[in-house]
């Protein structure tokens, strides 16, 4: 990649409005830390169009403050442009996951798509749970996987890019 590309993230779960937000917010926070602004591109959407044009769920946004992270991109839903858009896909379940290559137009948009657990690097969860009809330890949860699994794909995405 040249320097004046950006290497572009895409976190997609269902209705775009707790899980795939809080990942991208967490992953935007990492990427500015890292001073990789200019080289890193990080979006989020649903497979779902449920809650297009809504920002992030009140109780995601609030555990995200609490630790220090700003939830406020506004759901919309993923298509099948965002192949062509994106370099890397990442499924919050085996449903999005699915739902996702059912709108593969060939292999190599099929191969931009993974797990979001799969960066994992202390969790052995397999999937990022929903936590829209769970309580606070829930929507914790969501926090402490997407934190890790954001560390491990940071080190995959500047792999990628060449970076140290």
């Amino acid at each position: 990649m040249s320097d004046n590309t950006t290497y572009k993230v895409l976190f997609v779960c269902l209705g775009n409005i707790c899980r795939s937000p809080a990942a991208e917010g967490i992953f935007k926070k990492i990427v500015r830390k890292q001073g990789l602004n200019n080289k890193i591109e990080v979006d989020s959407a649903g497979t779902a169009g449920y809650h297009v044009g809504e920002l992030p769920d009140s109780r995601m946004r609030q555990h995200g403050t609490r630790r220090g992270y700003k939830f406020d991109s506004l759901s919309r839903k993923f298509t099948s442009s965002d192949f062509d858009r994106f370099d890397i896909i990442l499924a919050m379940d085996d449903s999005n996951y699915n739902n996702i290559l059912r709108l593969a137009p060939d292999l190599d948009s099929e191969a931009k798509v993974h797990r979001m657990m799969d960066f994992s690097k202390k969790y052995e969860n397999d999937h990022v749970p929903d936590p829209y009809y769970s309580g606070a330890e829930g929507f914790e949860l969501v926090l402490d996987l997407l934190e890790d699994s954001c560390d491990g794909l940071l080190e995959k995405v500047k792999k990628d890019l060449s970076i140290q």
